[in-house]
């Protein structure tokens, strides 16, 4: 270690000696802070947008080293810390946005009732576990109130494997042991890797009974349909509310996802479908609520066949469906805590598991995937066996009415997505997804990001920067110039963070005054 100091140091001096330091560190400020930056190569050129002529052009071989740096735009914390801050600044604005509104979305959305659910998995098995009865600390945050006893049953004996099926450990926040079955031969590993795959599909189907639970709700209490004009001109007649979410996906430690979900009754303008209009007025809050309930016990999927079980798995949600509402009496459930809430998973993945990889492949998985190994060892096979080539005939199997079964049933193998995602433990889907009308993108917000930065520059808007690059690598050129990039980008944000807080104080203290 000393040694690798002393030549990153080294080389840091050097990078720091050279005449151009300073326009280097104005080259590298895009992409500073970022772990894998990356390296472009090819021609820039200035464009007029009124008259399309070329104002300026150079190559990126007169830059400091020669190249374009970028940032990797890495959502995952333990991959760059960085890049997921500015994710998780993003996200936050998504989430609130659709709470509170601004930036595009009409503050009117305030009014809309909103609630915040938790689906789960089911179990597959018993693991340990911690688990509090009734807090009686005043922050959760720093909770440290007495845990239950993990699994308490004086007469359980053992597992048919001769395991203890049984647990009297209070486990600490911090002990290795949570997530992790009692018999990791009872528990059902197969079923765990294709309820990951297939979770996007369950909520899919959930959210679409929500809404049908909603409308059939509407049509007994002589709510009308609402007719609308289609982009193509024709008239439709459409269902008087729609549900808009924001969802995120948490892994649990047991290596299972469950997703925290707001949802928020709209309803529909005749005059214009896009906007953003509150619900009839006799569809309320507790009806969102009874609906979410009804949906998750309701809905299953059934995959479709395989051969290591030809009837398929059942994937369903667990026991614990969790609905609270935003700005009850509950106390700490408000629009600001959700979306801090959830723009911290947004950034995280499957680092709580212990499991840390990029994706596997013939040359690597059997560095990770062991049938005879410790839990996760057992859950990635799981996830590349079952994700093998298949040559099967599919058959339909009953879903509930209003369901689309062909849509699994279609697919030549529905499961090979779970070797592609075995380094996720089988799930597939984006962290953070949500309806398109919930709330501003991140494109949105990307893009008045890069408006903000050419103002800051002076950079006039006639004109636009075309750029004709190819991939050279990632990273920085040694670990020297990552120190000094990544150093002053730090400070950068430091000077920034002091720069809100003194105008924070400075307007406090004048409404004090």
């Amino acid at each position: 270690m000393p040694t690798l100091a002393a030549g990153r140091d080294a080389q840091a001096l050097h990078r720091a000696a050279a005449p151009d330091f300073f326009g280097w560190l104005e080259h590298t400020r895009a992409a500073g802070g970022c772990a894998r930056p990356i390296r472009l190569t090819g021609t820039l050129t200035a464009v007029e947008t009124a008259t399309g002529r070329v104002v300026e052009q150079r190559h990126t071989d007169e830059l400091p080293d020669r190249t374009l740096y970028k940032a990797c735009g890495n959502r995952r914390a333990a991959q760059c810390p960085d890049c997921a801050w500015v994710y998780a600044g993003d996200a936050f604005q998504v989430v609130r946005c659709g709470l509170t509104g601004g930036k595009t979305v009409p503050t009117t959305v305030t009014a809309h009732p909103v609630v915040f659910a938790t689906f789960t998995a089911p179990s597959f098995g018993p693991v340990h576990h911690r688990h509090i009865a009734r807090h009686t600390c005043a922050d959760r945050r720093r909770c440290d109130c007495r845990p239950a006893p993990c699994h308490a049953r004086r007469t359980a004996g053992n597992c048919p494997h001769g395991q203890p099926a049984a647990c009297f450990t209070r486990h600490n926040p911090d002990d290795p042991q949570l997530g992790r079955p009692l018999c990791l031969d009872c528990y059902d590993h197969d079923h765990h890797a294709v309820w990951n795959t297939f979770s996007g599909e369950l909520w899919r189907r959930t959210k679409q009974a929500i809404e049908r639970h909603l409308t059939a709700l509407c049509r007994r209490r002589g709510i009308p349909h609402v007719q609308v004009t289609t982009d193509s001109g024709r008239v439709r007649r459409v269902p008087p509310v729609r549900v808009s979410h924001g969802k995120v996906a948490e892994m649990q430690r047991r290596g299972a996802v469950h997703f925290h979900v707001l949802l928020r009754l709209d309803g529909v303008d005749p005059d214009d479908r896009h906007a953003l209009v509150p619900p009839p007025a006799g569809i309320t809050v507790e009806d969102l609520d009874a609906a979410v309930h009804a949906a998750a016990r309701q809905i299953t999927v059934t995959t479709p066949p395989h051969p290591d079980r030809p009837p398929g798995w059942q994937v369903a949600w667990g026991e614990q469906v969790d609905v609270r509402r935003i700005g009850a009496s509950d106390g700490d459930v408000t629009d600001a805590r959700v979306a801090a809430y959830l723009a911290k998973y947004a950034t995280k993945s499957t680092e709580v598991t212990g499991h840390c990889s990029t994706r596997l492949t013939l040359d690597t998985v059997d560095a990770y995937a062991d049938p005879e190994g410790d839990h996760l060892a057992r859950l990635i096979d799981a996830c590349w066996r079952l994700g093998r080539p298949t040559h099967h005939h599919t058959t339909r199997t009953a879903v509930p009415a209003g369901e689309r079964q062909g849509d699994l049933d279609s697919k030549p193998n529905a499961y090979a997505g779970l070797r592609r995602w075995a380094h996720m433990l089988g799930y597939g889907g984006h962290f953070l997804t949500k309806a398109r009308r919930y709330s501003v993108t991140f494109g949105q917000l990307r893009d008045a990001r890069a408006t903000y930065r050419r103002a800051e520059h002076g950079d006039t808007v006639s004109s636009i920067t075309v750029g004709t690059l190819a991939f050279v690598g990632s990273g920085w050129l040694s670990d020297g110039d990552a120190l000094l990039a990544n150093t002053s980008a730090a400070q950068r944000r430091e000077r920034q963070r002091i720069g809100r807080d003194e105008l924070a104080h400075e307007a406090w203290s004048g409404v004090a005054a």
